[in-house]
């Protein structure tokens, strides 16, 4: 129950601060976005995944809050009696802790936006075939595809055609 109630939260953040495409990806822009994936490789380079970024910093920023004052409420009596340099480091340790956990918080709803923008994508090229199972032979068979030079549109047909001969 508790991973079905974080991937609704992270399912409604990715609503929120990420802007969907206005049109679905083409065919080889999914081939593109799943290689991309597949090798983890940054996920700036996938097309589609639009961030907004004030909006994600709003939502960290709540996160942040309902873990870090509940925190502050129970350690109040021993804080306010620590003397104010070590308070000063403490300050900056937790800064350094918000900006920190931010880019990690960041990449990751990236990479969960990206996931879903091509599992969106994959169900209009490649419906026949379960995204889990297959997409990293698909990655690979694009990769022979561009390795052995073959034209744009032929990619398409070579990839479904090497999917069926091996399955």
């Amino acid at each position: 129950m508790g991973t079905d109630m974080l991937q609704r939260l992270k399912n409604k953040i990715i609503d929120y601060a990420f802007t969907k495409p206005k049109y679905p990806l083409r065919f080889r822009e999914l081939m593109e976005a799943n290689r991309i994936f597949t090798d983890n490789l940054d996920t700036d380079l996938i097309p589609g995944v639009k961030l907004c970024r004030l909006k994600l910093y709003l939502v960290y920023f709540i996160i942040w809050n309902l873990v870090a004052i509940p925190l502050v409420l129970v350690f109040h009596s021993l804080l306010e009696k620590l003397d104010c340099h070590l308070s000063i480091l403490l300050a900056i340790v937790f800064t350094l802790l918000f900006f920190g956990t931010y880019k990690i918080f960041e990449e990751h709803m990236k990479k969960e936006a990206a996931k879903r923008l091509i599992l969106d994508a994959w169900q209009n090229h490649l419906p026949h075939f379960d995204y889990d199972k297959h997409h990293e032979e698909v990655a690979q068979i694009y990769k022979e595809a561009l390795d052995r030079d073959i034209p744009k549109r032929d990619i398409e047909r070579f990839i479904i055609d090497k999917m069926i001969n091996t399955a």
